[in-house]
């Protein structure tokens, strides 16, 4: 009886299981921790394989960063996808965020770890462009909003993004201490409201009047 071959598993696929393994250990490790050696073996491989897939380090944490980009915007792409209100729709791209994070938590680890480094890697430079257009998005939106009448006329629309994004940092931080990443979950929807409250045309006119 002839034995059966380990089934080849494609390169891409191989990569994105790496990417993947790094990602679910930095959800319990520090991600400066994670070695290629703590890498091989969580994936039960000699790190010679590793490195048949990637040149080095970097460009493993290159790899992370941009899988973490391209899976949080399609995320938020399906959960926005059919939305004509602006609000609606900043509503729907938070709690796809949160919802991300939840099933990822280590995604955000390595991504405060690399902007918070000092080294100007190719995985911080990836970091910080995905910001820059999540922040662009994010004025469009807003911009949309006061167009349509949903958002107030004097709202800052660069103020109004950075709080956007520094809530849901807020709320991941809170998370990340405490250990308890489904509490995010329970907290968006509640916390996304009151962020709403105070940039909504309808809640500030009533204030004024």
């Amino acid at each position: 009886m002839t034995k059966t071959r380990p089934k080849k598993i494609p390169a891409e696929e191989r990569r994105n299981i790496t990417v993947e393994a790094v990602i679910d250990l930095a959800s319990s490790s520090n991600p400066d921790s994670i070695t290629t050696a703590a890498i091989a073996k969580h994936m039960k491989l000699t790190q010679g394989a590793i490195f048949r897939h990637f040149p080095n380090k970097d460009a493993i944490w290159k790899a992370v960063m941009n899988w973490v980009a391209r899976n949080l915007m399609a995320r938020i792409d399906r959960a926005t996808k059919d939305i004509t209100s602006p609000t609606e729709k900043m509503e729907a791209t938070f709690l796809a965020h949160i919802a991300f994070v939840a099933d990822h938590p280590g995604a955000p680890r390595m991504l405060f770890g690399e902007l918070q480094g000092a080294r100007q890697t190719p995985a911080k430079r990836l970091a910080q462009t995905m910001m820059k257009l999540y922040a662009a998005r994010l004025r469009d939106m807003i911009v949309s909003g006061k167009e349509c009448g949903e958002l107030r006329e004097d709202l800052e629309v660069g103020a109004a993004a950075t709080l956007f994004i520094g809530t849901i940092q807020g709320l991941v931080m809170q998370s990340l201490i405490a250990g308890d990443m489904g509490k995010m979950r329970t907290d968006a929807p509640r916390v996304f409201a009151i962020y709403l409250r105070g940039i909504s045309k309808a809640r500030h006119a009533q204030e004024q009047g």
